[in-house]
């Protein structure tokens, strides 16, 4: 009779098999897994294609920023962008950080594909502008996100919170307050970049809390057609909005009284931007191909495109490119987009990725100490692979003799 206590008897009790590591976006894949195929099951393109379309959206948006000046069209495109590009982006990120916790192998992944990666080009941006902007002065702070880093900051601590917000009752409300705090709380500073951390979190909870049935809701046929006419209304509105609203507010980087606002628009703004933002989502969603395109395979470098392309605006900006007068007019503005969106989409192919991954996905082995976890299932397989080579030879002996 088996011991109740002991269901194995004298063997050892089984190690639960390795899982793979939380996904997140945009954090780059492993290189080693087929590109259709993501933790061992068919990959959905559908994030891919999301991902990918989301980053050219951003590298268009960058590049319009320098060239939008007294153009009223450009500016209300621009804002319009603005308010669904990154919280698409955060939406499925958080989307696939749902299975994250405090798991060995998660936080190593964490550390190596959104922690270093934010040191390296933390440190790179300032030094790229002290070279190429002539500007020795020029400080490095990992304090003090420069530009683009600030979302890897914001990744960071959103998903070290997963845990909190899988516990909480109401995690959407209570984020959103969080973000409301923030919008009147100009004593945060500039530390971390913890406005945008704040303001852009619900967008992050929201992903955590929504099931694949969501994803499905608005990639209907009838959620299609009526986006149509909800980005013409979005970009009219944003028309008439240009020279009464500051733009600055779709960047959720500063406090309501930062703006010169009164502090009571902060929580004002946060809950009308959250609802512009998810109804545009939705209809970007809708119009994302579900099917295996030529770029589906390319959202799983966005990250690499996403951090690298910063530095051509920025160059561009340092070096007075985007100051030539052909580039003033709407053929000019046609052709940066466009350059913008090929830019990009090289970036992040797979020879830039084989180039840049010590940077984006440096292993670190040294850096770690083994999970005692996983040495343990490694021994069980060596063991079990030894049995299985004795048993063979066994069977070997016993045909031999069976022969003679």
């Amino acid at each position: 009779m088996t011991n109740s206590l002991r269901p194995n008897g004298d063997r050892k009790a089984p190690l639960p098999p390795a899982r793979p590591p939380a996904d997140g976006v945009p954090s780059p894949r492993s290189p080693h897994s087929p590109q259709k195929k993501q933790n061992g099951k068919q990959r959905d393109a559908f994030f891919d294609n999301a991902k990918y379309l989301a980053i050219v959206l951003v590298a268009m948006g960058h590049a319009w920023e320098p060239l939008k000046g007294d153009s009223r069209i450009l500016e209300a495109a621009y804002q319009v962008v603005y308010a669904f590009h990154m919280p698409a982006f955060i939406i499925i990120s958080g989307y696939f950080s749902r299975s994250f916790d405090m798991r060995p192998d998660r936080l190593k992944r964490l550390i190596t594909g959104v922690a270093v990666p934010y040191i390296v080009f933390e440190t790179a941006y300032p030094l790229f502008k002290r070279w190429i902007d002539e500007d020795p002065g020029q400080d490095i702070s990992l304090l003090d996100p420069w530009y683009l880093t600030w979302f890897l900051v914001a990744l960071f601590v959103w998903r070290l919170t997963t845990p909190v917000w899988k516990l909480a009752r109401w995690p959407l409300p209570l984020a959103l307050g969080l973000a409301m705090l923030a919008t009147v709380s100009p004593s945060i500073g500039d530390d971390l970049d913890l406005q945008r951390v704040l303001q852009f979190l619900p967008f992050f909870v929201l992903g955590l809390s929504m099931k694949p049935e969501h994803f499905h809701m608005v990639r209907r046929r009838s959620v299609r057609i009526a986006s149509v006419p909800v980005f013409a209304a979005a970009l009219a509105v944003s028309w008439w909005a240009v020279p009464r609203m500051n733009t600055a507010w779709f960047y959720h980087r500063d406090s309501a009284q930062e703006l010169g606002a009164p502090w009571w628009t902060g929580p004002v703004m946060v809950l009308a931007l959250f609802g512009c933002s998810l109804v545009l989502t939705a209809c970007f969603f809708a119009w994302v191909p579900r099917r295996h395109m030529w770029f589906t395979a390319l959202g799983a470098g966005t990250l690499y495109g996403y951090l690298l392309h910063g530095f051509l605006v920025k160059a561009g900006d340092y070096q007075g490119w985007f100051e030539a007068s052909w580039l003033q007019h709407p053929a000019g503005q046609i052709a940066v987009t466009v350059l913008a969106a090929a830019v990009v989409t090289v970036l992040c192919t797979k020879p830039v990725q084989r180039m840049f991954r010590f940077a984006m996905e440096p292993k670190m082995e040294w850096a770690f100490k083994r999970d005692a976890a996983e040495l343990a299932r490694e021994r069980q397989s060596a063991e079990r692979r030894e049995r299985e080579r004795e048993r063979e030879g066994e069977r070997e002996g016993e045909r031999e003799k069976v022969d003679a």
